[in-house]
């Protein structure tokens, strides 16, 4: 397959529905077998709920724990079904991956007031890298439903004196929302937006690797929010707006044939005398 068909393919699955993509992405690859492999990594899918069996706690599965048919918890650090040689981060990183769920499930709290939220970190040559996931689903409301999904995978490189280091993060959020009333009947509200970011940061007692992620998610967090809103909530309005007048088609014709007589009585106010 040439790469100007894989970029149609995720053109498409861009502008699917967001709660869909599990059964587009299905139908694509049964159309388009060649490309299995490429869509399975490029494409976000909506991130799933398992429960740790050992600490009760509820966790994000997603391919960044997945080691074959199974996945690893953050709270027990086991695989579910167990696996004897798993991939595991290695001693200093796991420390660091406890210490980032708890930073996170505050952050999640804070911000989300419910949900779940994993991280998962793991070794690279030089430095780490690690994928923070939060799943916030609707409450249960049969007139409202919806779901947001946040993936911010971060690449972190350590320089050699240790005391800063690079960090690059790539953020996901796939929204969607559905509402069925009575008034407006039901309508679906959907869509994804990825973002980019590189900085370089000191590290230190003050400023540790999670406080430096910690502050690039935020930030990129209140970006894309404030971005899907003016994209999503903001053009919809706009949309209504259009469509739906407030005043009475009498009041209308009212106010255009009121308009159109003050634009005569301008005309003939400024027309030069003969």
């Amino acid at each position: 397959m040439t790469e100007h068909q894989m970029d149609c393919a995720l053109d498409l699955m861009r502008r699917l529905p967001p709660q869909q993509i599990e059964k587009n992405l299905i139908d694509l690859i049964d159309l388009a077998p060649a490309l299995c492999e490429d869509l399975l990594t490029s494409i976000d899918q909506p991130l799933k709920i398992a429960k740790d069996k050992a600490t009760g706690k509820d966790y994000l599965l997603c391919d960044y724990n997945r080691d074959g048919d199974s996945y690893r918890s953050p709270w027990s650090n086991t695989y579910d079904p167990p696996l004897e040689d798993g991939s595991l981060p290695s001693e200093r990183l796991r420390n660091l991956e406890i210490e980032a769920n708890y930073a996170f499930d505050q952050y999640r709290e804070m911000y989300y007031e419910g949900g779940v939220s994993s991280v998962y970190l793991w070794d690279l040559d030089h430095g780490f890298a690690g994928v923070i996931l939060i799943k916030k689903a609707g409450d249960g409301n049969k007139k409202i439903k919806g779901c947001w999904d946040s993936i911010h995978v971060v690449e972190v490189q350590e320089k050699t004196s240790g005391r800063s280091a690079h960090y690059k993060l790539t953020s996901t959020a796939m929204l969607w929302l559905q509402t069925n009333k009575q008034g407006s009947g039901t309508m679906n509200l959907g869509g994804s937006l990825t973002r980019q970011v590189e900085q370089d940061a000191a590290v230190g007692e003050t400023s540790p690797h999670i406080a430096n992620i910690g502050r690039l998610v935020e930030d990129m967090e209140n970006k894309i929010r404030n971005t899907l809103n003016e994209i999503y909530f903001g053009k919809t309005k706009d949309i209504v707006n259009g469509l739906r007048s407030v005043q009475s088609l009498s009041d209308q014709k009212r106010e255009d044939e009121l308009k159109k007589q003050l634009a005569q009585q301008l005309q003939l106010r400024n027309k030069p005398d003969n």
